[in-house]
């Protein structure tokens, strides 16, 4: 039900009313609660003489004076020592009695019994959830089963100014993790933050560390592609789809039983709790499976970020105990075919954490030969993991199956090419530009020919046919045209679509990954941008830059000159990136490309004599140029001399010993390296490589906020275009006039909103040595709150003005900063102070939130990120780039017009009614008096808070200006004369027109 009154309870009620009628739950009483225990004791003693009589009777003969204490004390010890995850799916032991705390929905309905004690389980919801025994604080809603808490959620109303963030604060500063309900894994295993628009939660509370994951289906709704958000609900709230789906009884019983798990142990344990894209995948594909069978396929497309490992896992456990509705197993064996190590042990602890039966999961891993599969196979192994190089024996053992039925996870390719076929290369090149570029083509057509992971699976189907006893799920985020045709849904105009998407662009919207189109730049644009700074001499430019103009009187393949554009771009952008742990990756044209670009880097290094540089190469089987053959493992060495095995290559370039990777058909694909955060492409690019190749920058790491890309062959169109399939809006810039960064600094600063000493106040505390403290950013939350107080005496346009302002300012910063670094002090401390101002405008839909919520949050950040990008850029991402012309924003009235209009406006607002033409032209002199000539004034207004000046220094000023203003009209018998006679014999009058000047005037005056 949609909001029609201005109640902030009826949120909560509607909420509460859904779950009582429709969701399985019954009403919880605070009464029952016991908060020292932090448990209903009754409720959960209802629930076991209701389930298990014989059990629960044996247990009372065995503490019949302490029944009751005994079991709580001994449940919150298998707590202790095992977890509540666990407790609620196993059970406790106390002297050979087995008590279940819950019961969960069988896979068949063939036991009567089972399926009774199922309907037993007591969930409950209770409202403003009191909770402690030190304090009467309270917790909006709670969800308990059989007693024991175990969803908390706070609910926020924008209606009443509040949103999701500050439900966030609530559980971070006021919910003590010391609590036994708090507790880690304890008591709750989940806390949602749900405002009328979007849902985050946390399986965690840590106080100022607490992270919390967005919970949302995504701005076009769940498995479409779109960003982040939710849409919009026509039949009620936008949120609802967390307690009429994910809460629902039996959905939340499944998500206890089949998806929650831990990861890690002791303090660095975690709770998983599936985002809203993977439970929605794996639930839709499990309905999916049940109403059709075996013999279909689905294709999942879920972009870098969406936490495929888990989704993979959860997926193979549920199918692997799949039944249909007549109770048969719908799957003999589900096989997971993927070539990744991590998601092999992932997948092992994942489904032992379901399940503790020994041999569950059978690995079929490199040191194992095919006869070993098929053993698997044949043994009716029920999860087996294997490689995409044995895939082939898979149809091979269906086909000789009979009346056996399999399920195939594919996870996409991950292994990066190895060159096979370009291994045949036999051609001794001479030294010349011209053989780079035939080695750089037949190596493309040889690379074009070995097949990736998607090929043989797609061509593994096509020789072998459709099996109506195979079921294949295929995971990718970039499909390619024949994969969707193979494993996609036909749709009535003759195209195909995947069963399921988590774009790109809510993956980068969400802040899983970086968009690694934002600071993409061809050489042409880069240059042009080198080039506007040679007539500015305010804006020198750095030896990456000047490189950049050399290059271009040079021959386009000459490979020394792009050398010295590289590493001088590292040297002065890339390194100081991620804390100083920052790495680039060379991808060159062809294998000999990379051995020629290697030897150019260490001699541009050595000549140099650069100590903080240092370089891998990473290519396959043998290079000849001339009379020399060059391997990858000969030319890669240690700092004390060792050659670096290909298995140890990925591992020692993480280490600080190495900053850049030249590659050649290898780690295209593939190659996870968080800290990589600068890519230049020296090779033709299209398609899903193009996709697959600059995705490897898009990992997220602790100070890691943004990528960059240098591209020497490519076209902006041309990368547009090999990514829009899987990103849908992302659009490439050309370049940007540098000069437009001074004039959108000015359009800022006509709103009159902060001046120079607003900036140099928050900077001094910004870089403020050593740590920052809370007082110190109480100090920063001081300086921005009245900033954003004149941000909303703006008008709607000029908000929204202001916002793109803004917002284009940071941009283009960022943007420049990369190529050409603006040694400006000024202009950079703006754009510091002006990324934190951001994030703390609200957007058109949202009311303004207290600037002491945002600023404690992003303060918690600024910890990981502060050490090592000078350049912080804490914007959210932005998935559209454009190619500015202007730095117009839409038409401005000139500034007398725009403070009139500002000033008339409040008034109309104060005093509820219509200015008068006589009136306009008083305030108009108020106006001229105020901001014009006093300069005793402007000093006041500069150092005082707009309080002070308002109440103790204006009206002082407006009331001697007024007598003046007054005498004048009366001699010159001016029409005004009247008018000024209104404001003394109207004192409502006279304070709302004070009140209005002394705004625009404090604005105007700190500006100056």
């Amino acid at each position: 039900m949609a909001i029609t009154e201005d109640n902030e309870k009826r949120f909560e009620e509607d909420i509460e009313r859904y779950l009582l009628t429709n969701g399985g739950y019954t009403k919880g009483t605070q009464e029952a609660y016991d908060r020292e225990k932090a448990i209903s004791v009754s409720t959960l003693i209802a629930y076991l003489e209701e389930t298990q009589a014989n059990e629960w009777r044996k247990y009372q003969s065995v503490y019949p004076n302490k029944t009751a204490e005994q079991l709580v004390k001994r449940l919150n010890e298998q707590i202790s020592t095992n977890g509540l995850l666990h407790v609620l799916r196993h059970g406790i032991v106390d002297r050979g009695v087995r008590l279940k705390v819950a019961s969960f929905r069988p896979e068949t309905s063939l036991n009567a019994t089972v399926v009774r004690d199922y309907h037993a389980n007591k969930l409950e919801v209770t409202r403003q959830f009191h909770y402690s025994t030190d304090n009467n604080n309270s917790i909006d809603m709670v969800l308990s089963l059989n007693g024991i808490p175990i969803v908390a959620l706070e609910l926020k109303n924008q209606i009443k100014g509040q949103t999701v963030d500050n439900a966030k604060k609530q559980f971070m500063y006021d919910r003590d993790k010391r609590e036994t309900c708090f507790q880690f894994n304890k008591r709750f295993l989940v806390y949602f933050a749900v405002d009328l628009y979007e849902a985050w939660m946390t399986t965690k509370l840590d106080g100022k560390n607490t992270f919390f994951l967005p919970f949302n289906m995504g701005s076009n709704g769940a498995g479409e592609v779109g960003g982040k958000g939710n849409p919009v609900n026509p039949a009620g709230y936008a949120t609802s789809y967390l307690w009429e789906q994910v809460l629902q009884k039996d959905n939340l019983m499944d998500i206890l039983q089949r998806f929650i798990n831990v990861d890690g142990t002791g303090a660095k344990a975690k709770l998983i709790f599936p985002r809203y894209h993977q439970w929605d995948a794996v639930t839709k594909l499990i309905a999916a499976v049940k109403q059709a069978g075996s013999g279909e396929n689905y294709l999942i497309q879920h972009s870098a970020g969406s936490g495929k490992s888990n989704s993979i896992a959860w997926l193979a456990y549920r199918l692997s105990s799949l039944h249909d509705a007549l109770n048969q197993s719908i799957f003999t064996s589900v096989i997971v075919v993927t070539d990744r190590k991590v998601l092999d042990q992932q997948l092992q602890e994942t489904i032992s954490s379901f399940d503790h039966t020994l041999g569950v999961v059978e690995t079929i891993g490199p040191d194992k030969n095919s006869k070993d599969l098929r053993d698997a196979i044949n043994d009716g192994k029920k999860i087996i993991i294997t490689t995409l190089q044995k895939f082939p024996v898979i149809y091979t053992e269906v086909e000789r199956t009979a009346g056996r039925r399999f399920a195939v996870i594919v996870d996409e390719a991950h292994t990066s090419q190895t060159g096979n076929s370009a291994q045949k290369l036999k051609t001794a090149l001479a030294d010349t530009t011209d053989a780079l570029q035939e080695y750089a083509e037949r190596e493309a057509l040889a690379e074009d020919a070995v097949p990736d992971g998607q090929d043989l699976l797609v061509n593994e189907l096509l020789n072998h046919g459709q099996h109506k006893n195979l079921s294949f799920f295929a995971f990718t985020a970039t499909p390619k045209e024949k994969t969707l045709e193979m494993f996609g849904k036909a749709q009535p105009d003759g195209s195909y679509r995947p069963f399921h998407v988590y774009s790109m662009r809510q993956a980068i919207e969400e802040g899983f990954i970086l968009d690694v189109l934002k600071n993409y730049m061809t050489y042409e644009t880069s240059y042009r941008i080198a080039k506007s700074t040679e007539d500015n001499p305010e804006i020198p430019t750095t030896k990456a830059v000047k490189a950049i103009r050399r290059y271009e009187s040079l021959h386009p393949h000459n490979l020394q000159q792009k050398t010295i554009i590289m590493v001088e771009q590292f040297r002065d952008i890339t390194r100081n990136k991620i804390g100083g742990k920052a790495k680039a990756m060379v991808v060159t044209a062809s294998r000999l490309h990379a051995v020629r670009y290697y030897h150019e880097f260490k001699r541009y290094i050595e000549s140099k004599g650069y100590t903080d540089l240092d370089i891998l190469v990473a290519f396959s089987g043998v290079v000849k140029d001339g009379e020399i053959d060059y391997r990858e493992t000969s030319m890669n060495m240690t700092k004390d001399g060792r050659p670096i095995k290909e298995s140890q290559l990925k591992s020692e370039f993480h280490t600080d010993d190495f900053n850049m990777l030249i590659v050649a058909e290898k780690y295209q694909t593939g190659f996870d390296e968080p800290l990589l955060h600068t890519m230049f492409i020296d090779k033709k690019l299209q398609g899903v490589k193009a996709v697959q190749t600059l995705s490897r920058v898009n990992r997220m790491h602790p100070g890691k906020d943004d990528t960059f890309i240098l591209d020497f062959v490519n076209k902006a169109e041309d990368i547009q275009a090999s990514f829009e399939p899987y990103f849908e809006v992302t659009e490439l810039d050309e370049a940007i006039d540098v000069n437009m960064i001074y004039d959108t600094q000015q359009r800022i600063r006509n709103f009159k909103l902060y001046n120079d000493a607003d900036v140099e106040k928050f900077i001094q505390i910004y870089y403020k040595n050593g740590k920052q403290t809370t007082a110190d950013m109480g100090r920063m939350t001081s300086l921005l709150k009245p900033v954003l107080e004149r941000y909303n005496d703006l008008s709607d346009e000029e908000k929204y003005q202001f916002r793109v302002s803004i917002r284009n300012f940071n941009k283009w910063y960022a943007y420049i900063i990369q190529i050409t670094r603006l040694f400006d002090k000024v202009l950079h401390k703006e754009y510091v102070f002006t990324s934190y101002l951001n994030k703390f405008i609200p957007s058109d839909n949202l009311p303004a939130l207290d600037i002491e919520d945002k600023l404690k949050l992003e303060y918690y950040r600024l910890e990981q990120t502060f050490k090592g990008d000078i350049t912080l850029n804490p914007n959210a991402v932005e998935t559209v780039l454009e190619n500015p012309k202007t730095t117009e924003v839409a038409v401005k009235p000139d500034e007398e017009t725009a403070l009139l209009d500002e000033i008339i406006r409040n008034i109309n607002e104060l005093f509820h009614g219509k200015v008068s033409e006589v009136d306009k032209v008083l305030i108009g002199e108020f106006t001229e008096a105020a901001t014009n000539g006093d300069k005793k004034l402007e000093m006041s207004a500069k150092s005082n808070d707009f309080k002070i000046f308002a109440r103790n220094i204006f009206p002082v000023f407006f009331e001697e200006t007024a007598m003046k203003k007054y005498d004048e009209s009366v001699e010159s018998f001016d029409q005004s004369m009247k008018a000024y006679q209104r404001l003394w014999d109207e004192p409502e009058r006279y304070h709302a027109v004070m009140e209005s000047v002394a705004k625009v005037a404090y604005k105007v005056l700190r500006s100056r």
